[in-house]
């Protein structure tokens, strides 16, 4: 007999945040979260994305034993403003069992049904960004700190489930000999003269944060028009500069200036820490952080996170004096390999973005829908 449980005690969050830890603890693949954080991400008066948010948590039980976890979100922002009546849910996890898939999106459709909305759809976090999409390819490659990773069996249960796919996403490699630098350059010097253009570079994490705001401020303009989007709130924005100003190394954030100091483009870019997150398995302590530290200066393999340009100059060449500030500074890091994070399959735009790089599609995602 299956038993279900509402998460309602720090006890019980931690068990929810560690069920993988169990469920991949054999996969060479999986990357676990650092377990503080995690537990951060999900509890209401930390994280301010759930102050416009219902958020429950549920743990399956069998003999028992934790045999499944799921997250059921609604996200008021989406329903009420966007009107999109959509009943998310998210940090997904389950045993090889049906059943146990069953009873958990069945929690998820009953407070959806509730709350009188259309659809469930799944796996997603509170925002974009947040992670998204249950992988259905790729499942021999490594994750990453910015994505789940599931075992097969999930997309079979969706689908006996009757979910269907949704929104599809793809992440793809190149190696970082392939860029086309001489082209970088070319049209960089080009689109610098002829709009009055200037780069952002920087050294030190207090050079950045006097403009993380125009940042966040061009990401929900540059974002709006993608199926995905809910505006990032100004507290969620501090949020997420405290959670990943000490992940990013200065170098791997760009900014682009019109010739009045206004914000026209921006770029992250995360240096990998998947190996490093295997080892510590999700402790920063003793001694964790210092394997950390030392991925953030020696990965030889960069995650290309977020792009963002001003819908005003879309189409003008302005990744080029992006590519051309990267290309400078991964170089000194000896980057190798660099990782395309996912990006919906239906965004043209960005994927014109990328169409000299060579790049190879490795994993393939999707979230799942199906109508109350």
């Amino acid at each position: 007999m299956i038993e279900i449980k509402e998460v309602n005690n720090k006890k019980d969050l931690k068990a929810f945040v560690t069920f993988p830890f169990s469920l991949y603890k054999d996969s060479k693949y999986w990357v676990p979260p650092i377990i503080s954080d995690e537990m951060a991400t999900l509890s209401a008066g930390k994280n301010p994305a759930i102050e416009n948010a219902d958020v429950h948590l549920f743990l399956a039980f069998k003999e028992n034993r934790i045999v499944g976890r799921v997250a059921a979100i609604i996200n008021w922002i989406e329903v009420k403003e966007q009107q999109i009546p959509k009943m998310r849910f998210g940090w997904f996890d389950t045993i090889d069992d049906l059943e146990v898939s069953k009873i958990l999106l069945d929690r998820v459709a009953e407070i959806g049904k509730a709350n009188n909305l259309d659809y469930i759809e799944g796996p997603v976090g509170f925002s974009n960004l947040d992670k998204n999409g249950a992988l259905t390819e790729g499942f021999d490659h490594i994750g990453t700190m910015a994505t789940w990773y599931n075992h097969p069996y999930y997309i079979e249960h969706f689908k006996k489930l009757g979910l269907k796919e949704e929104k599809r996403y793809l992440e793809s490699k190149f190696y970082f000999d392939n860029a086309p630098v001489e082209r970088f350059k070319r049209v960089n010097e080009l689109i610098v003269k002829r709009y009055k253009l200037r780069a952002g570079s920087y050294t030190k994490s207090k050079e950045i944060i006097p403009h993380l705001d125009d940042m966040f401020a061009l990401f929900n303009r540059s974002y709006s028009k993608l199926s995905t989007f809910v505006p990032i709130s100004g507290k969620q924005q501090e949020y997420l500069k405290k959670k990943f100003i000490n992940f990013i190394n200065p170098e791997y954030i760009k900014f682009v200036f019109d010739e009045h100091d206004n914000m026209i483009a921006f770029a992250i870019v995360l240096p990998s820490f998947s190996k490093a997150l295997q080892e510590v398995k999700g402790k920063l302590f003793p001694f964790g952080f210092l394997k950390l530290l030392k991925a953030k200066k020696h990965s030889k393999t960069a995650l290309f996170y977020l792009i963002g340009v001003d819908p005003q100059y879309h189409n003008k060449g302005v990744t080029a004096i992006i590519f051309e500030e990267f290309h400078k500074s991964l170089s000194k890091s000896g980057i190798q390999t660099c990782i395309r994070l996912p990006e919906l399959a239906d965004n043209l735009a960005s994927q014109q973005i990328w169409k000299d790089f060579n790049a190879e599609v490795i994993k393939r995602r999707a979230t799942f829908k199906k109508m109350l």
